[in-house]
């Protein structure tokens, strides 16, 4: 039989040990969407290389641009898939540390905070990756401004047109058209 001692220490133990384990989970969902990503990049790659054309063709400096930067977001996601897995791998670790360290008897808590430590700067250096991956794909995705039918007007124009729309509701116009002139009111135009 159990003492009521023993019993509470394993059922703290067992709570110490299974925290780390949801941030596990967190890492398994992250890795789950990295390595999504990297495999759209290299289906990608394959369609590109599938149309690739010769050197003299209009289309050839294109081409050539976008399979290198393929190549690279695949380097960086694949770095950063490396220093999540390496991370949850770390923290499994230190759950298993955790649980011998409370069997054995034996203190080497600072060397578990120090490997919890380790797989945290991992963490963070994946995510880091996979931030500067995401801005490597937005290079790729370059819609020109013409297709997207928008107005030639900045946010400064806006906000010009805004403040007329404001004094005109007050009942003086900035720009010097009368007070019953219809205000300009648009929501902001995107910036490229």
């Amino acid at each position: 039989m159990i003492e009521p001692n023993a019993a509470a220490e394993l059922a703290h133990t067992i709570q110490m040990a299974t925290a780390p384990v949801f941030l596990l989970t967190g890492i398994g969902a992250f890795l789950n969407v990295m390595v999504g990503r990297l495999a759209r990049v290299v289906d990608r790659a394959r369609a590109l290389e599938m149309r690739f054309t010769p050197p003299g063709h209009a289309d050839h400096a294109r081409q050539v641009w976008e399979l290198r930067l393929l190549d690279r977001r695949m380097r960086v996601v694949s770095i950063a898939i490396s220093l999540c897995t390496a991370s949850a791998a770390l923290i499994c670790g230190v759950v298993a540390g955790l649980f011998l360290a409370r069997l054995i008897g034996i203190g080497f808590s600072r060397t578990m905070a120090i490997i919890f430590a380790i797989a945290m700067m991992m963490l963070i250096g994946g995510l880091t990756m996979f931030l500067f991956e995401v801005h490597l794909s937005m290079k790729s995705i370059k819609i020109r401004h013409e297709l997207l039918e928008r107005q030639e007007r900045r946010w400064w124009q806006w906000a010009a047109d805004q403040r007329v729309a404001a004094a005109a509701s007050s009942g003086e116009r900035s720009d010097g058209a009368a007070a019953g002139s219809p205000a300009i009111s648009a929501s902001p135009p995107s910036t490229r």
